[in-house]
């Protein structure tokens, strides 16, 4: 009879400790899954950034259109969000900072707070993604990592949007004023290089956030299935006293 009882707790022991193999192989699979997408959630961001970045720099929002009567391309002229520039056909190039804030537009005025908070929240929201991914050890809890992980994903969405409404707003604009025909011709505006690059960053953003999203959920079941294994395992040996 002992021989038996004993025979069936070996059997019984190591079932468990292949169910506990299996369920770690899984856990440890998932867990590299989620670092993978982690990993490029970040290049993802940072290329939003640099985007992001080139949009508030470059002066290049609205350039000169060459249409009807102003057919004069000996000279360009290029606004941005700080300053406006004239380049000459030589290459050479003037530029001059806007004299005053409240003499621009307000799409122009909008756009210079939304674009640096869009940065700046990238930023941020990249640290904390970096502080509660899977492959860093900045945090130890594994039901906290999914929960950090998700609020730098609603942080980089936000971010996309705050970069994508700006360069949105200011295009309608330029293509409202360009098929307005009481503008004079030589005040016509058209799209430029920087619209499309924030469109690009925002998009890019977006992208890494609802990835984090999907990616990045809590994992209740998980952590309460693996708790619940243990306190079976620890009662198991506690049996094996004949």
């Amino acid at each position: 009879m002992c021989g038996f009882v004993c025979d069936w707790a070996m059997l019984m022991r190591k079932g468990e400790e292949k169910t506990y193999r299996e369920f770690s192989t899984k856990s440890y699979n998932k867990r590299m899954g989620s670092s993978g997408v982690q990993i490029v959630c970040v290049a993802l961001g940072i290329l939003g950034l640099i985007a992001a970045v080139v949009t508030i720099a470059v002066p290049r929002w609205k350039i000169s259109a060459f249409i009807g009567q102003n057919i004069i391309t000996a000279q360009v002229q290029e606004e941005g969000l700080w300053m406006e520039c004239v380049v000459q056909s030589t290459g050479q190039q003037q530029c001059k900072s806007y004299d005053s804030l409240l003499i621009l537009s307000s799409d122009l005025q909008a756009a210079r707070a939304m674009t640096i908070i869009s940065c700046m929240l990238t930023v941020l929201c990249l640290l904390i993604l970096c502080a509660g991914a899977d492959f860093t050890t900045c945090i130890d809890n594994a039901e906290v990592k999914p929960k950090v992980s998700l609020v730098s994903a609603v942080g980089l969405i936000v971010a996309g949007l705050l970069l994508i409404i700006p360069v949105s707003w200011a295009a309608n604009n330029v293509v409202r004023d360009f098929n307005n025909p009481l503008v004079v011709q030589s005040q016509k505006r058209e799209l430029g290089a920087c619209i499309f690059v924030g469109w690009g960053g925002g998009v890019l953003l977006l992208l890494a956030g609802g990835l984090l999203c999907c990616f990045s959920r809590p994992r209740s079941g998980g952590s309460s299935g693996t708790a619940k294994y243990y306190s079976n395992s620890a009662s198991a040996p506690s049996k094996n006293y004949v």
